[in-house]
């Protein structure tokens, strides 16, 4: 593969940095946005960058660092998901924490925001102190933000718990966004204040980079990936009125920072630290970037592959018009098209030359290995067709030969025949995750197999796009491989309860 990223040089520069903002504090509370477990979008925009870069960085600092975790109360009531792990947003926290405990890194607390009492996010709190977790409630400030003699006083963050911590930094980080991090450091400020310490806050950034160009598709790549969201990246003036230094931030913080100052001011009771929202950032990303072609062409194909992910999200409902449209109109900004996804003509190509019952559309999957070999797989009477490419894949890089069978129908037709019996699903066609299992146990008494089962790590990284909407397994299955997959917006089946 291509690399970039330098991302032990980015590391040292970035733990550099935050020491630096310590000096000057008793304590800084460093909010933490992103993701601290598998970067995934940092991984594919940045060739070189360590998924857990953010994680090794707080390795290096453990010394001197907790955290604590932040979580909304209103994203337990509505069972909201991480789709990329394919859990919901407590269950994340849940993993955070066993994560970070794994690493040797103290985990404070759970901070438990904007509460009212609803009967799940309590189930929430009991299974976690019940664990012998700490859990803070903070509850909604009437007036939050604007009215700012209210908000910073005793009838505001003075009515939040005062969570104890020990350690010069203080890492507040949450299961994506809205989880009330911002609100949690400042009202951590005001009692820190009000206990004669001179705390600080900063955020750990990644994207936007503000010392990119705005149109550089790394940052586009943030924007596309936060569609949903409506970020929109800007410059930011107030740094250009302050260094006059172009510098590149987003809309929100752009927009929010004269209140964020004024509450900084008034918490500390001290001029702001801060004369831009770009100065509360700590981002060092552009050092560990060498190879700026090579990072450039990585964050294009992430805005493809945004494009993809929001067309399918809006087939299925998940989103809505506006959100696909700023997506696509991201790729006209960069003068992208579908087909610059080298694996999208090539699944298209073979679906074309294939018919389709009244019933079913042509389900094809393309898969462009790191040599940058095509390997391709269609619908099968036994397995589905990313379960098929995955198979001609795993044989082309074992040496196998294409007639020789890794999986016998004396192997394939019980389990399938199995899963009709237990599921309510009338197909007997096995997915990427019961055909890796079938492999994995022939590999036992099969050479073929055991082959190609030992080269299942080098898909990490590959491309894949299917010319129908993949179902929920196999998006986890190829997740879990490391593969970055797309497809159009078709799905294998017209049925409605069987197609979803």
């Amino acid at each position: 593969m291509e690399v970039g990223f330098d991302s032990k040089k980015y590391l040292e520069e970035q733990s550099k940095y935050i020491l630096e903002r310590v000096d000057n504090y008793d304590k800084l509370y460093l909010e933490f946005g992103g993701k601290l477990f598998n970067d995934m979008h940092a991984k594919r925009v940045l060739p070189g960058f360590e998924a857990n870069a953010k994680v090794e960085l707080l390795k290096k600092l453990k010394d001197k660092i907790e955290v604590i975790i932040c979580m909304y109360a209103g994203y337990i009531e509505r069972n909201k998901i991480n789709e990329n792990l394919g859990i919901t947003y407590d269950m994340e926290v849940l993993k955070l924490i066993d994560d970070l405990q794994a690493q040797k890194i103290e985990v404070n607390s759970v901070v438990l925001t904007r509460y009212t009492d609803q009967v799940s996010s309590k189930n929430f709190v009991n299974k976690l102190e019940r664990r012998g977790i700490k859990v803070y409630i903070h509850r909604h400030i009437d007036g939050y933000p604007s009215d700012i003699d209210r908000v910073v006083s005793d009838a505001g963050y003075g009515t939040n718990p005062y969570i104890e911590t020990d350690k010069p930094i203080v890492v507040v980080t949450g299961p994506g966004s809205g989880n009330g991090k911002l609100a949690t450091c400042l009202s951590q400020l005001y009692h820190e204040s009000r206990e004669g310490l001179v705390a600080g806050y900063s955020k750990f950034e990644t994207f936007p980079v503000w010392n990119l160009p705005l149109k550089h598709p790394v940052n586009v790549a943030y924007e596309s990936a936060t569609v949903d969201l409506k970020d929109i990246n800007m410059i930011d003036f107030y740094h250009m009125e302050a260094y006059n230094t172009m510098a590149v931030n987003y809309n929100r913080d752009i927009e929010t920072f004269p209140l964020l100052k004024r509450i900084l001011e008034k918490v500390t009771g001290r001029e702001c630290d801060f004369k831009s929202p770009t100065d509360m950032g700590v981002n060092r990303i552009t050092s560990g970037i060498f190879d700026d072609e090579v990072v450039s062409r990585a964050a294009n194909q992430e805005i493809i592959r945004r494009y993809f992910k929001a067309l399918v999200d809006y087939k299925k409902g998940r989103v809505e018009l506006e959100t696909f449209e700023r997506s696509r109109m991201l790729m006209e900004k960069m003068g992208l098209v579908e087909t610059d996804r080298i694996v999208v003509p090539q699944a298209r190509n073979l679906a074309a030359t294939m018919t389709s019952s009244d019933v079913e559309n042509v389900s094809v999957v393309a898969l462009e290995l790191h040599d940058g070999t095509i390997i391709t797989g269609k619908r099968k009477t036994m397995m589905q067709a990313t379960a098929a490419a995955i198979l001609n894949a795993l044989k082309y890089l074992a040496g196998i030969n294409d007639n020789i069978y890794l999986l016998s129908p004396v192997v394939l037709k019980p389990i399938g025949e199995l899963k009709k019996k237990t599921s309510h699903l009338q197909e007997q066609l096995l997915d990427l995750n019961e055909i890796l299992i079938a492999l994995s146990m022939s590999a036992a008494t099969n050479p073929s197999a055991h082959a190609a089962f030992s080269f299942i790590d080098q898909l990490d990284g590959t491309n894949l796009h299917s010319t129908t909407i993949l179902n929920g397994n196999d998006e986890k299955m190829l997740r879990a491989l490391g593969i970055d997959y797309t497809s159009d917006d078709d799905y294998a089946t017209n049925k409605l309860f069987y197609g979803m």
